[in-house]
């Protein structure tokens, strides 16, 4: 198993690897000046050639990419050119509010995306597994966009019991506001809760037919031993994983729900990185969200050993 868990930790590192390569490339290989692009069409000749030095444009950009790799590598991120300030403090606090965050997510929704599925496998077929699938399927398609304006609507501003924004001061603790938390948590967890449960559900089914909980059964075990003790067991795998990938999706994909909530979260921070042409803190964010999926994984591939052995081989 340690052998596996090393292969899988050589392969997250070039992973991290390309994406730095194609971050880095994306940012400083595109058509016309980067410095000029960034400052706007006001800059002058000595801004422009301010901001290229700054950056390290005269040089190679060999040069620069290992210069900016051997940096990161380093902990330094770089200087922010919107707050004027080191990257790596700014990110650390955003990273830290999308983890609160993401962490609040996950312990609502997997829960009750496990039991969720588990309920519509057992009663495959019947009026309750048909209801709750259509809820799924309704609460996946809507995007979260739309589902966050309507709760923003109905809970802030016809029925005023929660707070329609979700905005965090520097240096605030986001569980000081236990309240402004809850509807961006609610549509994260729809969405969470509408994927996860239909997996569990798939896997299930497969698991309930299988010769082993059919021998169980027969034996006359309980019905709720035969279904958390040997179904569930193996029907996590699926789900597991994608735990794993919904992870690093919750941690640094909250971009639409970050926006519409103004949560000082990382999906923020990449979206207002972008609009003010802040190069060095949109590649350490790109950097450290790809980071946060391939450990999410890593994490999943590890439990899903644990959970089956035969992945071990």
């Amino acid at each position: 198993m340690a052998a596996l868990v090393l292969r899988r930790v050589a392969l997250l590192a070039l992973i991290l690897l390309a994406v730095s390569l194609l971050t880095f490339a994306i940012a400083n290989v595109l058509p016309g000046n980067v410095a000029h692009t960034i400052l706007g069409e006001t800059a002058t000749p000595e801004e422009v050639r301010a901001l290229e030095l700054r950056l390290g444009l005269d040089r190679p950009i060999v040069e620069r990419y290992a210069g900016w790799m051997a940096a990161m590598m380093s902990g330094d991120f770089g200087t922010s050119l919107a707050f004027n300030q080191p990257v790596a403090p700014v990110l650390l606090a955003r990273l830290q509010n999308s983890a609160v965050l993401a962490v609040l997510v996950l312990l609502v929704a997997v829960p009750l995306s496990l039991l969720l599925g588990v309920v519509c496998a057992v009663f495959q077929g019947a009026l309750v597994d048909r209801a709750l699938t259509g809820f799924a399927v309704v609460a996946f398609a809507l995007p979260e966009f739309v589902i966050g304006l309507t709760l923003i609507l109905v809970f802030s501003l016809w029925w005023p019991i929660l707070p329609g924004s979700s905005l965090v001061g520097p240096g605030e603790n986001p569980l000081a506001r236990p309240a402004a938390l809850v509807l961006p948590v609610v549509v994260l967890t729809l969405h969470q809760l509408a994927h996860l449960s239909q997996i569990t559900r798939a896997s299930m089914i497969g698991v309930l037919d299988s010769n082993y909980v059919r021998t169980a059964e027969l034996k006359g075990l309980p019905p709720l031993t035969v279904i958390v003790k040997h179904a569930l067991r193996n029907a996590l795998l699926p789900t597991v994983a994608e735990i794993g990938m919904n992870f690093g999706y919750v941690l640094g994909g909250l971009v639409v729900v970050e926006t519409v909530f103004s949560y000082a979260g990382v999906g923020q921070l990449m979206v207002m990185s972008v609009s003010h042409r802040d190069l060095p803190t949109l590649q350490a964010t790109v950097l450290v969200v790809a980071a946060a999926y391939g450990i999410g994984n890593l994490i999943a591939d590890v439990v899903s050993m644990r959970l089956n052995p035969r992945l071990r081989s």
